[in-house]
């Protein structure tokens, strides 16, 4: 699938200016990334974006506006399935068993009830 190649780190902050502001031109996604590249750099990212299939654009005036192709929560999906296949061998217990290692000091007791009743509404929906 074209949505799930790979990005980089710079395409990753890319992604999350134009998601979170809904629609950007490269001059506000330059504007809000951390030490930014030249703004031709930004142009180019944005331009590789919309061939990995990420983005598309409209043109308003001289300038192009850019805005993404995926629903933000579809694309988290099809980047954590990706991730669970390349990285755990699908294994879904896996990722949850490394992300509580991850997090286990972060989680308050409010986390682990969210996160039992998400496992209780797994398991009665068969998933």
């Amino acid at each position: 699938m074209k949505n799930e190649k790979n990005l980089s780190r710079r395409e990753r902050q890319i992604m999350d200016i134009v998601y979170e502001m809904k629609e950007a031109s490269a001059l506000q996604v330059l504007e809000r990334l951390p030490s930014p590249p030249g703004y031709s750099a930004v142009r180019a990212l944005l331009r590789v974006l919309e061939q990995k299939g990420h983005l598309a654009h409209r043109q308003d005036g001289p300038r192009y506006i850019f805005s993404p192709l995926l629903p933000r929560e579809k694309a988290r999906r099809s980047a954590l399935s990706h991730l669970m296949r390349t990285f755990f061998d699908g294994s879904t217990e896996d990722v949850v068993a490394a992300l509580l290692d991850i997090s286990e000091d972060s989680l308050s007791e409010d986390d682990y009830r969210r996160l039992t009743g998400l496992i209780e509404k797994a398991r009665k929906e068969g998933r």
